[in-house]
């Protein structure tokens, strides 16, 4: 973090979002977590089990940040990803990202937030502690 309390140090945000990405499934698992924590209401996870008792791991992750929603879709071990361009709640555009271009853009669009919201902020905060 920065030595200024409002703001969010990017490059922190983008490590500790790619920290776990060795095990893709872990990595999902554990972005959704993070996410669902400081940002509640802007993040749809849908969760599926693979047979009748097992788990239920995340399949399809959704982040609806100002005017765009980042997907991530995860299914037989590979990640897929999205950025779609809103307007009003409708989908204007949307494009496949690699990974990290991804991840880049959900940290710039989490720093966009924690610089509006002082709660987001302070989620962030926790987060990357």
């Amino acid at each position: 973090m920065s030595d200024e309390p409002e703001s969010v140090d990017l490059d922190l945000l983008a490590a500790s979002l790619r920290a776990d990405s060795s095990d893709l499934g872990a990595f999902v698992e554990s972005l959704a977590v993070k996410l669902e924590e400081a940002i509640p209401g802007r993040v749809r996870v849908d969760r599926r089990r693979s047979g009748l008792r097992g788990p239920k791991l995340v399949r399809q992750l959704e982040v609806d940040l100002g005017d765009q929603r980042l997907e991530l879709t995860f299914q037989g071990g590979s990640l897929a990803t999205r950025r779609a361009k809103l307007s009003g709640g409708i989908v204007l555009k949307s494009e496949q990202l690699d990974t990290d271009a991804w991840l880049a853009a959900l940290g710039g669009a989490l720093a966009a937030e924690a610089r509006r919201s002082e709660t987001t902020r302070q989620a962030l905060q926790r987060l990357l502690i």
